[in-house]
């Protein structure tokens, strides 16, 4: 049995996206979609005194309507500075602050980023080596791309050698289990509900913040508040 989750990367995702890494064999970053603006493709939120903050990442999008997530290009350096400024700031107090910047602080000032899509990859790859994730994390393009848009992530599951398709529930909209079923593949929803509290800073909890909200107040215990993430 092998268990495939298709998605397409996000900028310092909240901690559910790491769950459904965690609950796969196979990870496929599906950044071969058209990118989307006001997304989470670019930017997350993080948790300030002043309530729930962007941090988003510029690109560049001035007539690139149609241009893949893959292609897209950041758009200048200054942001990398900005960001870390912000997570600085609003998380020093927090207990695990310094020994996630250990590894998060090089991520924004010593490495230089030309597409979004690459810097997304980095930032997952980092946290998932933190919480000792071992998922295989690919890109889209590693395989033949067929048309249909249910078929085309049959098809990669097919390529994969995978026997199992776990999706976000926000595709039940649009996927067609027959085509899985004729394939042989299960499909299984992947369930976001039912996620604990932890220890957080500035008020009121809020669940769909960056998972470096959840590093940065729980460190190592971050597994105790997921779902699929073991010690």
């Amino acid at each position: 049995m092998k268990k495939i989750a298709i998605l397409q990367s996000n900028y310092i995702p909240w901690k559910g996206y790491f769950d459904m890494i965690a609950a796969v064999d196979e990870f496929i970053l599906y950044d071969d979609m058209q990118y989307t603006r006001r997304d989470w493709r670019n930017r997350n939120q993080i948790k300030t005194p002043q309530g729930v903050q962007w941090l988003t990442v510029p690109v560049q999008v001035k007539g690139k309507y149609h241009q893949t997530i893959r292609d897209t290009e950041i758009d200048g350096a200054d942001w990398a500075s900005t960001h870390w400024k912000a997570l600085t700031q609003n998380y020093r107090r927090a207990p695990y602050f310094d020994e996630i910047a250990t590894w998060l602080e090089p991520l924004y000032l010593a490495e230089p980023y030309t597409h979004l899509s690459q810097m997304n990859r980095r930032f997952i790859e980092a946290v998932c080596r933190y919480l000792e994730i071992k998922t295989i994390i690919s890109n889209s393009w590693d395989y033949n791309l067929f048309d249909g848009k249910t078929e085309r992530l049959a098809d990669l599951c097919t390529q994969a050698g995978g026997t199992e398709y776990i999706s976000g529930p926000s595709a039940k909209d649009y996927i067609e289990e027959s085509v899985f079923i004729e394939r042989s593949i299960k499909l299984t929803w992947f369930d976001y509900a039912g996620y604990p509290e932890y220890p957080q800073l500035w008020g009121e909890f809020t669940h769909g913040v960056s998972i470096l909200d959840l590093l940065f107040n729980c460190g190592k215990e971050a597994h105790s508040h997921m779902k699929n993430v073991h010690s």
